[in-house]
């Protein structure tokens, strides 16, 4: 570990840059919070990055009502221990509307519960910048970003017009309803976010560890049945299996993979001869990268 740790005092000291800068330049500044590997250490960053105080602009969790319950369970225990401000929104319409993963489809059910949600609490909270967890390293449309990335009325994202980045300036100017996401954790990789967690001792939502779960097949992955609300296809069974999760959503639209890894050094070594992108998981991303994308320019964090 000892010969990462000069690349990890990097990556952390841009990131508080990142943060620090967000707090600085904005008015209304707002940490998104996914609850994930990632935004956990972007918490923890920011904790560091103002310490001995709290961090002083709110968390924000989109609860789509899908989540994993562990992930619901850690996200309220990490609010209680760091003393943050969580504000918590679901799209009223959608509740009303009763939209689920299984009655409209990940991509109808992506729009409204996440995306339109994101926008309404953005817009809601008078937001100039939020921050994320989001890595360039995780698909196609996210290296496409810079660490501050301008958004236009809306929430709308148009990559040809992402201003330049030189050395450590930054242009916060907005107008005419522009907003900026900034992604302290640009230049980060998938395992140097658990190399990070593994030196800072950080705990994270145990999906990440393997344990036999009820799951079924979808798409050729393991989904598991989290609650009493999965709706199964005809003649299906849940049967238990040995899985893990490399990222984390609601949990209908969310693959494991079988594993044996049951501990963060377990995972770092997976990780390490892995040929996969952690996204392999996600169900929601379509049928390609230009499906994210779309996501993206709908305001799609």
């Amino acid at each position: 570990m000892a010969s990462h740790d000069a690349d990890l005092d990097a990556l952390e000291a841009e990131a508080m840059w990142v943060i620090r800068e967000a707090a600085g330049a904005f008015r209304s500044p707002v940490i998104l919070y996914s609850i994930g590997k990632d935004s956990t250490v972007l918490l923890h960053l920011a904790a560091k990055a103002f310490a001995p105080t709290r961090i002083p602009m709110p968390v924000l969790h989109i609860d789509t009502t899908w989540k994993f319950g562990d992930m619901i369970r850690f996200r309220d225990e990490t609010a209680a221990r760091l003393k943050i401000d969580l504000r918590v929104h679901t799209n009223p319409d959608g509740l009303n509307d009763s939209i689920t993963p299984f009655t409209h489809g990940s991509d109808e059910y992506t729009r409204i519960m996440k995306t339109v949600a994101l926008r309404q609490a953005l817009d809601a909270g008078g937001y100039d910048v939020a921050l994320g967890g989001a890595r360039r390293d995780e698909e196609r449309s996210r290296a496409k970003e810079r660490m501050f990335s301008l958004r236009g009325a809306g929430h709308t994202w148009e990559p040809s017009a992402q201003r330049p980045e030189f050395w450590t300036t930054v242009n916060p100017a907005l107008v005419g309803g522009q907003t900026m996401r900034a992604f302290p954790l640009s230049n980060w990789t998938e395992l140097d976010v658990w190399r990070y967690i593994e030196r800072e001792k950080l705990d994270v939502v145990p999906l990440y560890f393997t344990a036999e779960r009820p799951t079924v097949m979808r798409q050729g992955k393991p989904v598991v049945v989290d609650d009493e609300r999965f709706v199964f296809e005809s003649g299906e069974e849940p049967v238990l299996r040995r899985v893990r999760f490399r990222t984390l959503g609601c949990y209908p639209l969310s693959a494991g993979e079988e594993s044996e890894a049951l501990s963060v050094a377990d995972i770092i070594a997976e990780l390490e001869i892995a040929t996969t992108s952690e996204r392999a998981g996600r169900l929601i991303d379509g049928v390609g990268a230009s499906s994210m994308e779309r996501k993206k320019t709908e305001g799609y964090f």
